[in-house]
């Protein structure tokens, strides 16, 4: 959603409702307008969408407006919903009208004994922070990851330790999915990787960097052992110390395809 449309949509807003100028710029994400504005009944709805599509040149399918702004079985009741969601509809029609495609991210598992989540006392709203999980579970590049950490720092402060974990995950997510892999998720004592499939050399260089790693090629896995604390009585490795050695194990395997460091691309 460009700026300009924002502006646009706060100015329909103001037209269509009778609201100043002043408090439709005030909006930010999860100001609530439908459900809390007096001005906006379900009456005004209708015209506040017709606007939307006249001034735009777009068509918002009445499924939509059913399924994620009036809540109730057939009750006729506006949800409560904000100013985000009102936003992300015009930008859905608008992208169908423009023809953009969604890109389909190829699934992804990992399953990682971390503390990573957004805190209820760090993000209030329920909308938000599922919001906030969603971005990063689409995120494919590094930069989405960073702007999604931008936004939260910039409105919530700075990130507890459990929304730097979040993101971490998140990076490692866009780096297993360069590689193609598709799960990596701990198996007992060891990690599996999969779809994994190295040539010779590959396999000689993962044998020897990670000793007793397990090779199943007809299933394109590898079941890597979990490194511990210490050599004799330590604990299996967890957390980000975990996600750090699996990050290494891929740029060590795919280092053609793994981003260099950052201290590398200064130098």
């Amino acid at each position: 959603m460009t700026t300009t449309t924002d502006q646009l949509l706060r100015r329909i807003l103001t037209d269509v409702l009778g609201l100043k100028p002043s408090q439709a710029d005030g909006f930010v994400a999860d100001t609530g307008l439908f459900g809390h504005l007096p001005e906006l009944d379900s009456m005004a709805v209708a015209g506040l969408l017709t606007e939307i599509e006249d001034r735009l040149d777009i068509v918002i399918e009445d499924d939509e407006v059913d399924g994620d702004l009036l809540g109730g079985e057939q009750s006729g009741h506006i949800a409560d919903v904000g100013f985000d969601l009102y936003v992300r509809l015009v930008g859905e029609a608008l992208a169908e009208h423009k023809g953009d495609t969604e890109v389909v991210l190829p699934e992804i598992k990992v399953e990682l004994p971390i503390d990573a989540h957004i805190p209820h006392d760090y993000v209030p709203h329920e909308r938000l922070r599922l919001e906030a999980y969603k971005r990063l579970a689409d995120a494919h590049t590094n930069e989405q990851v960073d702007e999604v950490a931008a936004e939260l720092t910039d409105r919530y402060g700075s990130l507890p330790a459990p929304v730097e974990a979040l993101l971490a995950v998140a990076r490692f997510r866009v780096l297993a999915r360069s590689v193609g892999l598709a799960e990596v998720v701990v198996q007992g004592q060891g990690v599996r990787f999969a779809p994994v499939e190295l040539p010779e050399s590959g396999q000689m260089r993962l044998t020897r960097l990670y000793p007793r790693t397990l090779l199943k090629p007809a299933t394109r896995t590898i079941i890597v052992p979990r490194p511990v604390t210490a050599l004799m009585g330590g604990s299996p490795v967890s957390g980000t110390e975990l996600l750090d050695w699996a990050t290494e194990l891929i740029s060590a395997l795919w280092p053609a395809k793994t981003p260099a460091p950052e201290s590398e691309k200064k130098s």
